[in-house]
């Protein structure tokens, strides 16, 4: 499943990556990430403290890659109207769920404050992303005079978490794109 050249701990790290998203905290034991990481029993604990730090370094993984592909779509070419759309419309595995949104509902990773920070933080940096382009927009004229930023950053990261639950729920990814289309036809330009 992992490239041939990769090391042991970036596989135990990549493993871990996996089963938390697709299993949540308690549901990735030390066994699954062996066994997905082709790894031996010992590995894990040569190269981490335990599982929280295996899974903290994990969930730090996940969030450079989102804030990576956020910041290139927010910070990219195009009018703010224009980034903000790239964000919403990037592609993305809807089915399969936020890889940090997720966490926020394992109750788990929200009741330990070492592995709910950097989910948090994520969020935070994203919102302060698009808050920023928003009043960049505001201030060229492209949204309305008096939009705040921050209230419509919310807005937009309510749009994406929100859609992911409806279309899960749904099984179907066309609740994700209904919303995502309704946010972008109330922030089109006039």
């Amino acid at each position: 499943m992992y490239s041939v050249g990769m090391s042991t701990s970036e596989r135990l790290i990549e493993s871990t990556r996996d089963l938390l998203w697709e299993r949540g905290y308690v549901g990735t034991s030390p066994k699954a990430i062996l066994e997905r990481a082709g790894a031996g029993q010992g590995s894990m604990y040569h190269h981490f403290k335990g599982k929280q730090d295996l899974a903290l370094a994990a969930i730090r993984r996940t969030a450079e890659e989102l804030l990576a592909t956020t910041g290139a779509l927010l910070d990219g070419p195009g009018t703010p109207y224009e980034r903000i759309r790239a964000y919403l419309l990037r592609e993305r595995d809807v089915l399969r769920g936020c890889p940090i949104g997720r966490l926020t509902m394992d109750p788990d990773i929200v009741a330990d404050e070492a592995l709910r920070a950097p989910v948090d933080e994520t969020l935070g940096r994203v919102r302060a992303q698009l808050a920023r382009v928003v009043e960049e927009g505001v201030e060229q004229g492209q949204f309305p005079p008096g939009l705040d930023g921050e209230e419509i950053a919310a807005t937009i990261l309510a749009t994406v978490q929100g859609g992911y639950v409806l279309a899960r729920a749904s099984g179907s990814p066309a609740a994700f794109d209904t919303g995502v289309r309704g946010l972008l036809s109330l922030l089109s330009p006039r």
